[in-house]
């Protein structure tokens, strides 16, 4: 579990299987191959938002993961906190994508993503 202590109040995120089947749906590409069939590819895209330090991308995996948590976090009141001097964003990022590399349901697909980045930096 992961937790975030905003305006006084603690929120609760998971990146449990709940979280990959959400966030998972939110993108598509057609699969090579087979006409008409489209495979889900939204955990790696936001996996990777993450890893370019994209903001939005990060609200909404924050967001996604607070589902079925009470107090429910909103989109604005992350953008607040990530707007807030206060807040060390790039410490949140690499919690993120720690708590990303830990948790079972998402420890595989964030590896294989790093040892793509990996391996991009290596051949340029």
């Amino acid at each position: 579990m992961f937790e975030l202590a905003i305006d006084g109040t603690v929120y609760q995120f998971k990146f449990g299987i709940g979280f990959v089947k959400d966030m998972s749906k939110t993108a598509q590409r057609p699969i090579d191959g087979v006409p008409g069939k489209m495979e889900d590819v939204g955990l790696t895209l936001a996996i990777g938002r993450v890893m370019d330090g994209d903001v939005l991308g990060l609200i909404d995996v924050l967001y996604a993961a607070n589902k079925g948590f009470e107090p429910r976090i909103t989109k604005d009141k992350l953008g607040n906190y990530i707007d807030s001097e206060e807040t060390d964003i790039d410490a949140l990022f690499k919690d993120v994508l720690d708590f990303f590399e830990k948790a079972n349901a998402t420890k595989k697909a964030t590896k294989n993503l790093l040892e793509i980045v990996e391996r991009q930096k290596m051949n340029q």
